[in-house]
């Protein structure tokens, strides 16, 4: 850990942190410096506050970079406790150290990456997307760029598909027993404040279905038929993803790593479609995305997986986004952004499971 770089609190970040940080990384020589640092608010992040530095120099600056985006802990105080409590910010800056070279879904390029074990402070600087299309679950997305995440999901996916020794990260695999605590002790405390909170905006049908879902991960974490492992953001939603970023450089980049995992990717892939697209868009084409996803898998190395056993997998695992978008909502502060949020989330996996008849695969 470099402590020089290890600024947690961002209005500490000032042009002489920011020469040293560009030099670290390569994109500043000794002769120019940062002069000039100006920061303000980006994103709509729940567990983390986020920024844009744009950057004044003098001296010798040529190629570097007019504007960065720094990410930083939570401000709030219950949102700060999730984070540390759930691994979410050694995750997410791991991902960046040790992981993110290893797959092939586009991401930001980190400049800083710094964080204290011992208190969770951290600090990540990443190059600018701008200009880009930033994801919003709220309003949802076209079928082209449903498209475009189902092409990027499979990126993550292949490259690390069936591969074992991720299950030896520390940081990364969720251990049997930590999903066990979670679910028995943690997740019907959070059912019960969750039914309390959206009592009457949310649907009957799909309230029983969120009272399910204790009896349904049990079910899941004692199956006989696992999926194939691999890296999994867990987390693959709109508010989480920017398109024709860096003025349509690339199609697509994803964010916030908080979530990463070991699991079956056809889990990010029924988690993005289950709010991510309008429910008739997606009863419509979600053969087809689903397709194109086993495709890109396969046209990626991915062998002995084939289209209809991706298809069934895709079913069995529409529960993550109901899990979701109930832990969440009690996890980080209460705004009336997160209530509308949460609601969609949860309503969009609830229909998407019903429509899949995912919980009758879990016998609940």
């Amino acid at each position: 850990m470099d402590r020089r770089l290890l600024a947690p609190d961002p209005t500490t970040i000032d042009a002489d942190w920011m020469t040293v940080a560009l030099r670290r990384a390569g994109l500043l020589g000794e002769g120019g410096r940062v002069s000039g640092v100006a920061a303000k608010g980006v994103g709509n992040g729940l567990v983390g506050d986020s920024f844009r530095f744009t950057l004044t120099y003098e001296g010798e600056a040529t190629g570097a970079p007019a504007s960065v985006v720094g990410k930083f802990p939570a401000r709030d105080p219950a949102s700060r406790k999730s984070g540390t409590d759930h691994m979410l910010y050694i995750r997410e800056v791991s991902f960046y150290r040790e992981l993110a070279k290893t797959v092939a879904i586009h991401v930001p390029r980190p400049l800083v990456a710094e964080i204290d074990p011992a208190t969770d402070d951290f600090t990540l600087i990443f190059e600018d997307l701008g200009p880009a299309r930033q994801g919003d679950q709220l309003t949802g997305c076209s079928l082209e760029d449903a498209r475009t995440a189902m092409g990027q999901a499979a990126a993550l996916h292949a490259p690390r598909w069936g591969d074992a020794s991720m299950l030896e990260i520390d940081w990364l695999a969720i251990r049997p027993q930590q999903l066990s605590g979670m679910v028995t002790e943690q997740l019907p405390a959070i059912i019960g404040l969750f039914a309390d909170r959206y009592d009457g905006m949310l649907e009957p049908e799909f309230m029983d279905l969120v009272r399910r879902l204790p009896a349904t991960l049990t079910a899941q974490r004692q199956g006989t038929a696992p999926a194939p492992l691999t890296v999994q953001h867990a987390d693959f939603r709109l508010d989480n993803v920017m398109f024709d970023v860096q003025g349509g450089r690339h199609p697509m980049a994803t964010l916030d790593w908080q979530t990463v995992t070991v699991g079956p990717g056809a889990t990010d892939v029924a988690y993005f479609l289950s709010a991510g697209i309008d429910p008739q868009l997606r009863r419509d084409h979600e053969r087809d995305l689903v397709s194109l996803y086993h495709s890109e898998l396969v046209r990626r190395g991915v062998t002995g997986y084939d289209r209809e056993t991706c298809w069934t997998d895709y079913r069995r695992f529409a529960t993550h986004g109901v899990l979701m978008g109930v832990f969440s909502a009690l996890s980080v502060e209460r705004t009336e952004r997160g209530d509308a949020l949460f609601l969609k989330m949860t309503r969009g996996a609830c229909e998407q499971a019903l429509d899949l008849d995912t919980f009758s695969f879990w016998g609940t």
